[in-house]
């Protein structure tokens, strides 16, 4: 049994806030017989949507593949956060990689948001955004440290849409007494993620790619055209993108030994009034705060709390999801003891061993990226872009970003998963004492 399998029916969106509020689309078919196309996308997330706009907006003939539907893993389930930077501190990245290489990063990441809001703007697509994510300190000793990078990305790098917040007015923001302090990310915001992506899916088939459903790749095959094999047809492409994100499998075994699949879980409340919503997240922000295995919730377009919280490494979901995720919110929340949960849902994502991206050349012609690390909605949707850029033989930002050192998960197959069970079962205790 495989994450493409586990713990969903084939082919249909899980049952969360997200599918029941999602904008109507057109299915897309699944492939049934054996076609070429210049360019073939393994993945029909955030990264493979892209792609295949960016792809096809520039004249080739592209295929975008899905083994269940666009937007069906991470990039529908997801916490919706559109963040600023990388998912390292610029202050990690200058010492990884040096000041010159660390600022081209933050410059790339910006972008990335900007990209998102003119692909929402160029194509209507409905999704809910709204400015601002609270980063919360749970401890009082991170807060002079968050000070510190407020400051930094004001003077070091420009970016004045960042403030600091102290205990009194995150207690004005935040109606719990859980946090110390935090950073106030007002050019930052959060998104309803499954209608970015089926947006992002109408747009790429209204420029000419060829999108395919329920079509699982069961092979793929290197040569100066690519064969790439589903159940029922067979593609040669000039040019294929794995975007698979933590469902890659067997299709790189070097991929998978560098982007961890796990999976993190969210509930949705029922409706609340408006007065009780706003008291809650009086400025409608999203939050993540410090904790190693972190908490990040928001309110959604129709006052509900959607808060994620609680990871496992295994393959299965836990067997209740609400209730596993409604303990962490009631520690942040604990007047929400009488609220119903309506939705609670799972997802897998990849995560790195340095949280930053893996993108890479696996072959002349054979990209993947991927392992974004809970950091993908602007970041993968650029990565896409830059994915097309690499193809149409502009490579140099892709290069860039290939760069960064992605290292091995420790243990192999057999052991990666339980030795970082046992990593982040050591950082969730951390977080508790």
């Amino acid at each position: 049994m495989d994450l493409l399998h586990a713990n969903d029916r084939p082919g249909q969106y899980p049952d969360s806030y997200y599918a029941a509020t999602a904008n109507t689309v057109a299915a897309h078919p699944a492939l049934d017989t054996d076609t070429d196309c210049d360019v073939c996308i393994v993945g029909a997330g955030y990264t493979g949507l892209s792609a295949a706009l960016h792809c096809a907006e520039q004249g080739l003939d592209t295929l975008l593949l899905d083994a269940h539907r666009i937007g069906w893993g991470a990039s529908g389930r997801n916490g919706g956060q559109l963040g600023s930077g990388q998912r390292r501190d610029q202050e990690d990245l200058e010492e990884m990689l040096g000041i010159d290489k660390a600022r081209r990063l933050w410059e790339l990441a910006e972008e990335s948001k900007q990209l998102v809001h003119d692909l929402v703007e160029r194509h209507r697509i409905e999704c809910d955004f709204r400015p601002g994510i609270l980063y919360a300190d749970h401890r009082q000793r991170f807060v002079k440290g968050t000070r510190d990078y407020v400051e930094k990305l004001r003077n070091g790098y420009g970016y004045e849409k960042v403030r600091f917040v102290d205990r009194e007015e995150i207690g004005s923001i935040l109606a719990t007494n859980a946090y110390f302090g935090g950073m106030l990310d007002e050019g930052a915001g959060h998104l309803h993620p499954l209608n970015l992506a089926l947006g992002l899916g109408r747009a790429a088939s209204a420029a000419g790619a060829r999108i395919f459903e329920k079509t699982e790749v069961t092979g793929i095959t290197p040569a100066d055209r690519v064969r790439i094999t589903t159940a029922k047809g067979t593609i040669r492409a000039g040019f294929v993108l794995l975007a698979c994100n933590g469902y890659i499998g067997a299709l790189s075994a070097g991929v998978r030994g560098r982007v961890m699949p796990i999976n993190n879980f969210i509930i949705a409340t029922q409706p609340l009034d408006g007065n009780e919503a706003r008291s809650l997240i009086s400025n409608n922000a999203a939050v993540a705060d410090s904790r190693n295995v972190i908490n990040y919730f928001r309110l959604s377009a129709d006052n509900r709390l959607l808060f994620g919280g609680g990871e496992n490494y295994g393959y299965r979901f836990p067997s209740d999801i609400r209730a596993f995720v409604r303990r962490y919110m009631l520690q942040i929340y604990p007047q929400l003891s009488g609220t119903a949960i309506d939705y609670g849902w799972g997802g897998t994502l990849g995560i790195t061993v340095n949280r930053m991206p893996h993108l890479a050349r696996l072959a002349p012609n054979i990209l993947s990226a991927s392992g974004y690390s809970g950091h993908g909605v602007g970041m993968a949707t650029l990565c896409g872009k830059l994915a097309a850029e690499a193809i149409s033989g502009t490579a140099a930002r892709f290069d860039l970003m290939a760069s960064v050192p992605t290292p091995r998960f420790p243990g192999g197959g057999a052991l990666r998963t339980p030795l970082l069970a046992l990593a982040m079962a050591y950082f969730a205790l951390k977080d508790r004492l």
